[in-house]
């Protein structure tokens, strides 16, 4: 369980990555000499974006999940100026810069990835919380080559249906962009996206322009590349379908559809959650506070101008 913690007890390293409200810092827990990745955000500028609401399910979410294929929270804080959530250092960086140096991935390896991806989902949505945001920048790779889900900032819980316009262009399901009102099938459908980009190395619908890529998502005629496995193809198509009632994870089968789909034909899912099953990939990773796998950010000399208490939302945490 993650608990409420002092800034003192930490001390704050290089920046690992930078975001809409703050960056992310390695820091180590003196007690434990533990490394942790912690997220800093300035509550100014959260409160000036009226992005309060976001930031709280947020937190709220990320300290009621504990799941091996997700970025688990260990502590949080928070002074006049900044929040801090204190999550698990997941040492081998963004699957996106793996995926940027190998274009695309084999059969096999993607169907680890794809498999774990399935897993996350289903526990999210046991808990009735969809996503909305999956992409190759929100994955990070372990030690030990097993993803892991991070940044739960579009994360909702959710019990029927929600209308809020969010996600990244290129992974956005079309009733999210018809503003119909939407749920747990979108994150199926990106499961679909995420399918597609791994094994062709580019997304389905890509375009420069934003857009475009709408119009694309909204006609769903999607070209495969040659190579392209056939079985996956099968499942791409059950997956990136815009008709929810024809979208896998979505019938009544629920997301043993997409298991048992001919793809994942005896693949052993219960030694994958058990990370008993070999990753194709393991970054390399020299010690416990290595961050080579992270790319170089300047530090930020601008302070976050402080929040008088009688405006601070985020008091009662």
């Amino acid at each position: 369980m993650a608990r409420r913690m002092q800034l003192s007890e930490l001390e704050i390293l290089q920046t690992l990555g930078t975001g809409s409200f703050g960056r992310v810092k390695l820091a180590r827990m003196k007690s434990t000499n533990r490394f942790v990745a912690l997220k800093i955000l300035k509550k100014f500028d959260i409160v000036k974006l009226k992005q309060v609401d976001h930031v709280n399910s947020e937190f709220a979410i990320l300290r009621q999940i504990n799941h091996p294929f997700l970025v688990n929270l260990i502590g949080y804080t928070q002074d006049e100026s900044y929040l801090y959530f204190a999550l698990e250092f997941i040492q081998g960086g963004e699957l996106f810069t793996y995926l940027r140096s190998v274009i695309k991935l084999d059969n096999n390896h993607a169907k680890l990835y794809a498999a774990q991806i399935v897993q996350m989902f289903e526990y999210l949505h046991r808990m009735n919380i969809i996503y909305r945001d999956l992409k190759p920048e929100n994955l990070l790779i372990a030690a030990d080559g097993y993803l892991k889900l991070t940044d739960f900032g579009f994360a909702k819980r959710v019990e029927g249906r929600t209308y809020t316009l969010c996600g990244t262009p290129e992974y956005i399901a079309p009733e999210i962009l018809l503003n119909k009102g939407h749920g747990k099938a979108v994150d199926w459908w990106t499961l679909g996206i995420f399918l597609y980009e791994m094994l062709a190395g580019i997304d389905p619908f890509s375009d420069e322009d934003p857009m475009a890529i709408y119009q694309k998502i909204l006609k769903c005629k999607i070209k495969f590349p040659r190579n392209f496995d056939t079985d996956a193809r099968s499942l791409v198509k059950h997956l990136v379908v815009i008709d929810l009632s024809k979208r896998y994870g979505n019938l009544k089968g629920g997301s043993n559809d997409i298991k048992n789909h001919r793809w994942f034909s005896g693949f052993d899912w219960s030694r994958l959650l058990l990370k008993s099953l070999d990753m194709p990939y393991k970054p390399r990773v020299s010690s416990p506070s290595d961050t080579t796998n992270f790319g170089n950010y300047p530090d930020s000399a601008t302070l976050s101008p402080p929040i008088r208490a009688s405006d601070d939302p985020f008091l009662d945490w």
